[in-house]
């Protein structure tokens, strides 16, 4: 059985609708400032990850949690709420590390892929590899939208297989149905969030097949007017997918949520403009079987939204602060079951 939160989000006034709250952060929010510097990593298929560190507050030992932070689609370093993220977890002085998406930092892949929803090698790699590294250091982690859903397939997929220092996780605005998202976002006004997406997923994969010219057809590219279409046209064939279907039926979140086995946060609105609010009356239905699963949707919010306070000149962003609670919560009782134990 699901454990249901308690917590409350109170929109800001000032922020009024699903849309404005979506845009909110992109248009007028001023994120903090928060230094970070850029390792890159080599991948087993000749290619790198770019991961964006923040050091651990000095003077803090092994024992300080470790942020690992997934973003959305074509997100960076400099998206609002990955610099929102980061500022909670440097005022916890904990360590924090952003995987930056392959393609998402201004460079092509090496390999011959792409990101997508479903991708979970690197992660896998990213994981691992901080343990490695930092032995017995708690990890937790956040995804956002994209991000949430890599990060749920992932913890799906691995169930008990996973390493002991990683304690818990979140995912916010996930859309855990692909298929029905992807249909969402192609109607009314959401079709602005379409546009903007196309934009620069087409660029990107303009640029790859000009180094890699069999790697999928062109035309169907340039023919493209929804994130089905791309989908279809260079998603599907360069990953090994049947369709933009096979790819959305295989990659959704929704189906992996029942083998997650960490104390994971889903945390949505149910006036999300990229999904249905169908979806997550479905998602609740079937977190309700998993007690590792907190279940947190709010009727309003919009997508990575959550704008909230009197004034908008002191705007809170509710997501943030209440992710990274959460996480500290569930570190807390993890070491007081230890030391009971």
């Amino acid at each position: 059985m699901s454990r249901t939160s308690k917590d409350t989000y109170t929109p800001a006034w000032w922020v009024p609708g699903a849309h404005l709250q979506t845009l909110w952060g992109k248009l007028v929010r001023r994120p903090p400032r928060v230094p970070t510097r850029v390792e890159r990593w080599h991948t087993p298929d000749g290619d790198e990850l770019e991961l964006r560190r923040l050091d651990a507050s000095p003077g803090r030992d092994r024992a300080t949690p470790r942020l690992l932070i997934l973003h959305g689609l074509e997100g960076t370093i400099r998206s609002h709420y990955v610099l929102g993220l980061l500022d909670q977890a440097r005022r916890r002085g904990w360590a924090a590390d952003v995987l930056i998406f392959r393609g998402c930092n201004g460079r092509l892949p090496r390999a011959r892929r792409f990101y997508h929803s479903g991708e979970t090698t690197d992660v896998d790699l990213v994981v691992r590899r901080l343990v490695h590294e930092h032995p017995g250091q708690p990890i937790v982690a956040v995804g956002v939208s994209l991000g949430g859903n890599v990060l749920l397939k992932w913890l799906g997929e691995r169930g008990d297989d996973l390493p002991t220092e990683l304690r818990a996780a979140a995912a916010v605005s996930v859309p855990y149905d692909l298929e029905r998202g992807s249909r969402q976002i192609e109607r009314g006004f959401s079709r602005i969030y379409t546009a903007h997406f196309l934009r620069t997923l087409r660029q990107k994969a303009l640029a790859k097949l000009a180094e890699e010219p069999e790697l999928f057809e062109e035309a169907p590219l340039r023919a493209a007017r929804t994130l089905t279409d791309f989908d279809d046209a260079v998603t599907a064939p360069v990953h090994g997918f049947a369709s933009a279907h096979d790819y959305y039926t295989r990659s959704s979140a929704r189906h992996f949520l029942g083998g997650i086995r960490r104390p994971t946060l889903l945390l949505s609105a149910y006036d999300d403009p990229f999904l249905p609010r169908e979806v997550l009356d479905d998602v609740a239905v079937v977190a309700a079987r998993n007690w590792y699963l907190t279940v947190e949707f709010h009727s309003r919010g919009g997508h990575v939204g959550f704008v909230s306070g009197r004034v908008p000149w002191r705007a809170v962003y509710y997501a943030e602060a209440r992710v990274i609670d959460y996480l500290e919560g569930e570190l807390d009782a993890r070491r007081a079951h230890s030391a009971v134990s």
